[in-house]
């Protein structure tokens, strides 16, 4: 009989500590489930590398100064209007800074004109009907925002005309030249889309002091000092460029 007590009392005592771990395990919080890491988030970069191409539109006022040679300063008058023509360009990023080659020409109407002060009755005027631009470009981006200044080389149309109606110089005279000089300037782009941008820019031109004659002399034998400051909104379409992945 004590042997069949020590056992029923060992069996007792192996239940309830199974029971105990039982309910120990079953009070124990749920396992989280395993999740896989989440994917990194790409952000697209806008790279303005590429050739482009674009029209431009504006207007302008420029100065111009007559000297008749061996008489002194005849006055000077502003030219004024309007102006439409294109560029063309490539440019190519580094990091955050964007460097550019671009030629640009446009059409012109920038006229004006004065009384001169030495030859009484004597009105001079002066027209650019042409630009071009042949620049340098160096800027830094924000994404599709960029900022940049520019620098190189400009030559105008020029057109002159001068009418006396007093004596002794009365008549009609003209003449017109080509003139090289030297710009610099500052522009805003913004990119719209993928390909597509919008500007604006301020150009300054210092187109020199060279003498200006007529086939005859008659009435245009000056130094002509010209100077131009030009603003344009510009559209550009750039062709293809890569796209850079930032995390």
């Amino acid at each position: 009989m004590r042997h069949i007590r020590t056992k029923l009392l060992l069996t007792s005592a192996i239940l309830s500590f199974g029971l105990i771990n039982v309910a120990s395990a079953a009070d124990l919080p749920a396992r989280a489930p395993a999740y896989s890491k989440a994917p990194a988030i790409v952000d697209v970069a806008y790279d303005w590398s590429g050739f482009y191409i674009g029209i431009n539109g504006g207007g302008a006022t420029s100065r111009f100064d007559w000297n008749a040679d061996g008489f002194g300063d005849e006055g000077s008058h502003n030219a004024t209007g309007g102006t439409f023509g294109g560029q063309v360009g490539y440019r190519w990023q580094m990091s955050s800074v964007v460097f550019g080659l671009e030629a640009q020409g446009n059409w012109s109407d920038f006229k004006g004109s004065s009384t001169s002060v030495l030859f009484a009755g004597q009105t001079n005027t002066s027209k650019i009907d042409s630009f071009g631009l042949f620049t340098g470009q160096i800027g830094y981006a924000w994404d599709r925002v960029l900022v940049y200044v520019k620098g190189g080389a400009a030559v105008t149309d020029n057109h002159y005309t001068a009418n006396s109606t007093l004596p002794p110089l009365i008549g009609f005279d003209a003449t017109s030249e080509t003139r090289w000089g030297a710009t610099v300037g500052v522009g805003v782009e913004y990119a719209f889309a993928q390909n597509w941008s919008v500007g604006f820019e301020y150009d300054h031109l210092f187109m020199g002091n060279p003498d200006v004659n007529s086939s005859t002399g008659f009435l245009i034998a000056d130094h002509i000092k010209e100077d131009v400051d030009l603003f344009t909104a510009r559209v550009n379409y750039k062709f293809g460029g890569p796209v850079v992945a930032r995390y």
